[in-house]
């Protein structure tokens, strides 16, 4: 018999810590900016590949960073994305990078039924697989879209062969969120060592607040994300996961006609400044993929 609140059992089974790690985890979410969900009223799927593609010249420019500050971190990858640029996900590969699994075409988990989510994450699985001639352990899905009302997706996961995910947020949220979830790794299933491992958030007030990049990393202050991932690392002893997308170092993209004010500052607010911001973080702070900051069992050499 199922746990009556599985949030109850997940606070139960949190990943043992290592205080001697001080990795924490670098991710990107491999999509262009066409594929943004916000931006799906405006642009149809049909018209992608009309779209001019920026996100394989993005991808080069983090590549070359990462390399120029010996980081290295997770991709989680669109099979879209892959299937027309299988250069790009060797070329993470060749790199030392963790390739991981982002769905086949950014179609939310919470939208898709068992059947179409299970589909979509084992056919994304393995064609990365075969493109990127690794294994692919991990996955992540559109916009944080694993919630309170499709926690099988977490099972279905597991049943495809992945070892982790990082797919929820426990922040409130218009489009995603388990507030009341751990803020750190766990174990969703009692029999099991797959993982669940939220973005970064800090406790201040009573209340969970994003910490793990994103569109906040661009609208806040660099001194309070700093700040934050220091708390999250020197006190309450847990490597960070930070997220970020190939199209927030691009101020040169196309703009997105009809969409509204609130869509427009979350997309293109301080675009110019990203990439600065990132040098810093990759200054400051030790980064590398999902697998390596939490010791994934199976994973080595990442």
């Amino acid at each position: 018999m199922g746990e009556a609140d599985p949030i109850i059992g997940w606070r139960q089974r949190p990943v043992a810590l290592r205080p001697d790690n001080k990795r924490n985890a670098m991710t990107v979410d491999v999509e262009d900016y066409f594929q943004v969900e916000a931006f799906f009223p405006h642009i149809n799927r049909a018209d992608w590949d009309s779209r001019e593609c920026r996100v394989e010249a993005n991808v080069d420019r983090i590549l070359e960073l990462f390399a120029r500050k010996e980081t290295t971190a997770t991709f989680f990858t669109l099979g879209w994305v892959a299937k027309r640029y299988p250069q790009l996900v060797r070329r993470i590969v060749d790199n030392g990078h963790e390739l991981a699994s982002h769905g086949l075409a950014h179609f939310r988990a919470d939208r898709q039924s068992r059947t179409e989510f299970s589909d979509d994450v084992r056919r994304a699985k393995e064609l990365l697989e075969d493109i990127g001639g690794k294994a692919v352990h991990g996955y992540r899905a559109t916009s944080f879209s694993i919630t309170r009302g499709n926690l099988w997706a977490l099972n279905v996961l597991e049943e495809a062969g992945y070892r982790y995910s990082s797919s929820t947020h426990p922040i409130p949220h218009d489009l995603y969120g388990i507030p009341e979830q751990p803020r750190f790794a766990f174990y969703p299933f009692a029999d099991s060592k797959f993982m669940e491992i939220p973005v970064t958030t800090v406790r201040m007030f009573g209340r969970n607040w994003p910490a793990g990049g994103g569109g906040y990393f661009r609208m806040l202050p660099y001194a309070v994300f700093k700040r934050n991932l220091k708390t999250v690392q020197n006190q309450e002893h847990q490597p960070c996961t930070f997220y970020f997308h190939p199209w927030e170092i691009d101020p040169g993209q196309p703009r997105v006609a009809g969409t509204s004010t609130k869509t427009r500052i979350r997309h293109y607010l301080n675009l110019g400044r990203t990439y600065g911001r990132l040098e810093r973080l990759l200054d400051d702070f030790k980064w590398s993929s999902i697998a390596a900051a939490h010791n994934i069992d199976g994973v080595s050499g990442i």
